[in-house]
Formats: structure tokens, sequence, C-alpha cells
């Protein structure tokens, strides 16, 4: 009898173990920090597809997002709908006018140096005032991104967090620089 009370006392410590550490770790992953996969190229050279990285959920909703942050947020869903989150780098900030021409990205008329810009963009956009409450996004890979100059400026509420950490591939482990 002591035997059978033994082995429900350790199976219950384990399930109770294993319930514990499934309600941290969707805790901490929905409001803490997520890992995610880089579902494209739209960010070269900055980041590769299938490169990993740790997405800060908590901390940039009491720093705010700013100018060159690199977010992750969900998209348009008219453009995917498939549950998976889009990373891009924030150019323009609610109140910002942007336009791009001659290949050159243009803030508030002045224009952009970006050391993180793969190539010139071969197209023209606005110029637009990005409204309240919204960013403008790009990726670093301009001709080969669906952004904000494809689809508008992004919502904030559709911000899940900042992009602070590459973990895999391991060789290009660090922070995401601005």
């Amino acid at each position: 009898m002591a035997k059978k009370r033994s082995l429900t006392k350790v199976i219950i410590e384990v399930a109770e173990i294993l319930i514990f550490a499934f309600i941290l770790s969707w805790g901490l992953r929905s409001n803490v920090v997520e890992a995610a996969t880089i579902p494209s190229p739209s960010m070269m050279p900055t980041i590769h597809e299938q490169d990993r990285v740790i997405v800060d959920k908590l901390f940039y909703k009491f720093t705010g997002i700013k100018r060159d942050d690199i977010i992750v947020f969900n998209p348009p869903k008219n453009l995917d709908s498939s549950g998976d989150y889009w990373i891009k780098r924030v150019i323009g900030l609610p109140g910002d006018k942007v336009q791009i021409t001659g290949g050159k990205v243009y803030l508030n008329d002045q224009p952009l140096t970006e050391p993180f810009e793969m190539e010139a963009p071969n197209y023209n956009y606005g110029p637009v005032i990005v409204p309240k409450d919204s960013y403008f996004l790009l990726g670093d890979n301009r001709n080969h991104s669906l952004d904000s100059h494809y689809w508008g400026t992004l919502p904030a509420k559709e911000i899940e967090g900042k992009a602070v950490l590459r973990y895999w591939p391991l060789q290009r482990f660090g922070t995401l620089a601005k």
C-alpha cells in the first residue's frame, strides 16, 4: 500500500512540475520574450532568411519604438493571414514625412544615410505623413521587401516586440545593431 501511495505521489508531483513549467513558459512567451525565425530575405544584409532572433515583448513598451529599431509585427491580413510574424526596420515615426525618390529615402525632407540598406530603392513612394499611433517600416533589402511602401503604415497595436538578439546561426550571434 505504501508503494502505491508513493508512486501516486510521484506522479502528482511530476504533473504539478509540468503544469507549472507550461504556465511559466506560456506566460514568458506571450508577455516577455519570444524566439522568432526570419521567414524571408527582406532584412538582408542585417538579418538573413532562417536566422533566429529573440524578440523583446515587454521592455520596448516602457522605452517606446525608436527610428531604426527592428520590430516584429502582425502583417496586414490581406497579405498574410498565416499568423506568422513579419520583421522590418522602423523608418518613420508618427508625424514624420516619408518619401522615396531617386534611389533615396527622405525623412522630413532630409535624405537618410542608411549603412544597413542592401541596395538603393528602385521605386518611388510618397510623400506621406505617418499617422498618429502608426509607423512606416522598410526592409533593409529594399527592392525585395513587402513593406510600408507596398501596404502603407503599420498601426502600433500590431507590433509584437523589438528584435534584440540573433542567437542562430552561432557564427553571427549577437545584438542587432542599428
